[in-house]
């Protein structure tokens, strides 16, 4: 199927350049959430995951969230894909990755873009309790574990459909300008992600003496420095370039086998042109959608005092098309 939005993407009123969309959106989604269950997975290593979820009724279909870079269930665009199954009468369940729902996870590793196996032991979870079908969506690195999953499981994917937005398809791309943006808000994006990663990472240390070098991991002042240092020992990687080289799930969007909606904005401050690779358009699984503006995980329409969130209800409207056959 190819997908075509219910309307097209016009910014906000004041709000039509990059970084207003992507702060802003940031700032002002709503976290209110429908009545939901802490459920805690233990995972076959020993460690860890907290999902937040609730149930719809019988036969309904059934949401599954992947959350962002340093993100949680708690985000304001994870809320509102929340709001938006219940509102059509659906479950849901948001995934908080390991050491995101707010209690440390209890292994030195923690989780990284490719990292899909958590995420299939939780599906296989839901699928086993509910009567309905499975859908997914995932946002920025979340949304690339999403699509590496599909991507692993092809035509036995646990889902009947996803939806993947502003992810970060090439890594290296992606690190490339969080580290060498020319604006001062590139230094914003990179310094608020380091400021929570280091911190979690200071907490490692003292847990897990020499899990890795504190040293270097206080001296990186860059995205790549850090994943150099702690991200691709942690998860068995020989450095950041390896690491970006087997997570990235751009080089692999021909193997997806399920309908899914790769949503972007060409002016995505986090990542560097093309923001969806080409090759992507060659697969008649996915639906390509592509908007001048809307920044990362930003899409705000409406009014700067009414906002409407577009790319979250573009994702569930994609999900109704499908479901509707």
């Amino acid at each position: 199927m190819t997908f075509q939005p219910t309307e097209p993407f016009v910014p906000a009123p004041g709000l039509r350049g990059p970084h207003a969309q992507t702060i802003y959106a940031s700032v002002v989604r709503p976290t209110r959430v429908p009545p939901l269950r802490r459920e805690r997975r233990d995972l076959p290593d020993g460690d860890f995951v907290d999902l937040d979820t609730f149930d719809g009724p019988t036969g309904a279909p059934h949401v599954v969230v992947l959350h962002g870079l340093e993100g949680s269930s708690q985000a304001g665009y994870v809320t509102e894909v929340l709001r938006g199954a219940a509102k059509r009468g659906w479950g849901a369940t948001a995934i908080n990755f390991r050491s995101c729902s707010g209690e440390p996870n209890r292994l030195p590793r923690a989780y990284h873009s490719g990292d899909t196996a958590d995420t299939l032991l939780v599906m296989a979870d839901v699928r086993a309790r509910i009567t309905g079908p499975m859908l997914a969506v995932g946002f920025s690195l979340g949304a690339n574990v999403l699509c590496r999953l599909l991507e692993e499981t092809g035509d036995g994917a646990p889902v009947v459909a996803a939806a993947s937005i502003s992810a970060p398809y090439d890594l290296d791309a992606c690190c490339r300008k969080l580290d060498g943006g020319s604006s001062g808000y590139h230094w914003l994006y990179r310094e608020r992600f380091l400021r929570t990663l280091k911190s979690k990472a200071r907490a490692k240390l003292q847990r897990f003496p020499g899990a890795f070098d504190g040293v270097r991991m206080e001296a990186a002042r860059t995205i790549r420095g850090y994943d150099d240092v702690v991200t691709a020992p942690l998860h068995g990687f020989r450095d950041a370039t390896h690491y970006y080289r087997e997570a990235s799930a751009g080089p692999r969007l021909a193997d997806i086998r399920r309908p899914t909606l790769l949503l972007s904005s060409a002016d995505d401050p986090m990542l560097e042109a093309p923001v969806i690779p080409p090759s992507a358009r060659d697969n008649p699984f996915l639906s390509v959608v592509l908007t001048g503006q809307g920044g990362h995980v930003g899409f705000v329409a409406g009014s700067v005092f009414r906002p409407y969130f577009w790319a979250e209800a573009q994702a569930l409207a994609f999900f109704e098309r499908v479901l509707a056959g």
